[in-house]
């Protein structure tokens, strides 16, 4: 594991870096056709007047971001406890195996402990066989009985008109 890498909260300035690897993900996931993500679009999220989102980066030694991990708060009814929902974490295939998601995804659980947050959790693609067993190294429970529901776009449009 390298810790060469330097792990820290996204600044503004990080903004085009991070909407650059989240275009490698969605590539990555076969989902590029859907990718609508500017900097700007993404910027008022991370920093604006009310962020709805924080970024973890990686730096490399050389000091570029090659790696991400986007999350936000979202609520346990059942522990009446606020948890944190790692949306997206990426890391550029040259700096795999340099036990960044590892990192990143313990800084993650360190913030929630700290939070005093009731879970930290996250969805794989069911494909993703490589990261699930990752997962479940760390240990983690990947909830086969769960299933994510969905609204977007017309339907969304469609669905929430009064």
């Amino acid at each position: 594991m390298s810790t060469d890498y330097t792990l820290r909260p996204a600044e503004p300035r990080d903004v085009p870096a991070i909407a650059g690897l989240i275009a490698e993900l969605a590539e990555f996931e076969h989902l590029s056709h859907m990718l609508q993500l500017t900097p700007e679009k993404l910027h008022p999220h991370l920093f604006g007047d009310k962020p709805v989102v924080e970024a973890l980066v990686a730096d490399t030694p050389e000091g570029g971001v090659c790696a991400f991990a986007l999350f936000f708060t979202n609520f346990s009814t059942f522990l009446a406890k606020p948890g944190l929902y790692l949306e997206d974490l990426y890391v550029q295939p040259a700096h795999r195996r340099a036990g960044l998601g590892r990192r990143i995804l313990s800084r993650l659980a360190e913030i929630a402990v700290q939070r005093d947050y009731g879970r930290f959790e996250w969805s794989v693609l069911d494909w993703n066989e490589n990261a699930i067993r990752f997962y479940e190294t760390m240990g983690a429970s990947v909830l086969p009985e769960w299933r994510i529901c969905r609204l977007t776009g017309d339907a969304l449009a469609a669905y929430g008109k009064s």
